[in-house]
């Protein structure tokens, strides 16, 4: 083992040289098992102990590829130059007053950066938190309290969350719901507009899943008792599914016909990751709130709800907070992480790992009829298995196509309501030599199905 740190000055090679997990990794593992709540799992149990770029460094000296940038979060890469420089020289300052009991100036900063960054010109103001889920329960409250109604619209196939408001909100049960009812109340789901799934076919997607979706909102919940609908422009652990063009845009215009707050989760979506600064920027959908989390600040934990000033404003005084929301250390990561993202074109970036991947991918699809549809935007890209010459879900072949994978040293994640779709994630400064070395490693994966 060397004594280099990591960050960007880590050598950007895959490197294997024990079984993966080795045995420093298995040796911690059954420490982890002894001491940390079964509930808690992992994909793949290997100790990272450096990261940086594209690669992780784990306790055995193995070097992977990082397809997963820890679900969307190092999209600067770990350790990046301006989160550390922001972060460590907030650290010499202080750590922690509670924003709430004495501010700073830094969450203010990061509250002026997403007024700045985030869809429409309106007047703008936001609040933070330490989670996706926190941000979101956030939203739900802030608008109950602007239109003083209770119900909440959400979509098939989202995920937003394992508090118990999430949890209700969140369509799949396993593993994220089983066994921890009751769920909040006043919570209805609608038809997400899924294209690949659509019986009638993508080209009616969008028209049919929208009048679908209104039609339920209208008459099993009544339009006028809906506070919010809350949707995520791509669901992200329901399988990455992009809805059908028109779809979006036709929500939201029933929603603010109808008065009810139009929510776009951009936890996974945000901050470059789909090749523009949020995902719904695509079709032009200007929510009235929108949350964000994970790519925000560079591996840091810290949320936020941004939206129109007089929704944000609704409610009281001391309603919305917590001890640690918009700790200044995150904050200053946060900076940095916009910094970095400013500097380097992170969404130029990411749109040339879209043009990579799906030129490879789309390759593979026309030589394993597994592959089944093959989508997302940015370095938010993924694949559908299925079961040969139908449509019917492989989770199987996912599994085993995401251990071969493992096993050689690439770090690729699964998710979908079937638990069907290989997921890839890499960080936005990924080198493309790596990047098209995992995808090499994918596709000889492929060849030993």
């Amino acid at each position: 083992m060397t004594a280099m740190s990591g960050g960007p000055s880590l050598p950007q090679e895959r490197r294997v040289v024990t079984a993966i997990p080795g045995p420093k990794s298995q040796e911690l593992l059954a420490r982890k098992t002894a001491a940390v709540a079964a509930g808690v799992g992992n994909v793949l149990p290997v100790f990272t102990v450096r990261a940086g770029g594209g690669v992780l460094e784990d306790v055995d000296g193995n070097s992977l590829i990082d397809f997963g940038s820890g679900i969307a979060v190092t999209s600067v890469g770990s350790s990046a130059e301006a989160v550390v420089r922001r972060a460590s020289a907030q650290l010499a300052d202080f750590t922690h007053t509670c924003f709430m009991v004495t501010p700073y100036e830094g969450y203010v900063e990061v509250c002026e950066e997403l007024a700045e960054l985030t869809p429409g010109d309106h007047a703008k103001k936001s609040a933070l938190f330490n989670s996706g889920a926190e941000a979101v329960e956030n939203a739900v409250k802030i608008a109950r309290a602007y239109t003083k109604r209770q119900a909440v619209v959400v979509f098939d196939h989202g995920y937003h969350g394992r508090t118990n408001l999430t949890m209700a909100l969140t369509a799949k049960n396993m593993p994220y719901k089983h066994g921890f009812g009751p769920f909040a109340p006043e919570v209805y789901r609608v038809p997400l507009a899924y294209p690949y799934r659509w019986l009638t076919g993508a080209e009616n997607c969008a028209e049919e899943a929208a009048a679908q979706a209104i039609d339920m909102i209208s008459k099993q919940v009544g339009a006028e008792n809906v506070a919010a609908i809350v949707i995520e422009p791509i669901a992200g652990e329901g399988g990455f599914i992009e809805p059908a063009k028109g779809f979006l845009p036709r929500i939201q215009e029933f929603a603010r016909a109808n008065g009810i707050v139009f929510v776009a989760d951009e936890i996974q979506t945000g901050f470059c990751r789909t090749g523009q600064w949020f995902a719904c920027e695509d079709e032009g959908v200007v929510p009235d709130l929108i949350t964000t989390a994970k790519g925000i600040a560079g591996g840091l934990p810290l949320a936020a709800v941004t939206g129109r000033a007089e929704i944000m404003d609704a409610a009281h005084s001391g309603g919305l907070g917590g001890t640690y929301g918009g700790n200044p250390v995150a904050c200053a990561a946060a900076l940095g992480s916009i910094e970095t993202m400013r500097e380097l074109d992170l969404n130029a970036k990411a749109r040339r790992i879209e043009e990579v991947m799906k030129g490879r991918l789309a390759a593979m699809q026309e030589k394993y009829d597994v592959i089944g549809d093959l989508r997302g935007r940015g370095a938010m890209i993924a694949i559908e298995l299925v079961k040969s010459g139908t449509k019917d879900p492989n989770p199987e072949a996912t599994a085993a196509l995401a251990k071969a994978c493992h096993s050689a040293g690439l770090v690729v994640l699964t998710c979908g309501t079937y638990g069907n779709v290989l997921r890839f994630l890499p960080p936005l400064v990924i080198g493309e030599e790596l990047l098209n070395e995992g995808l090499d490693i994918i596709e000889s994966a492929f060849g030993q199905l």
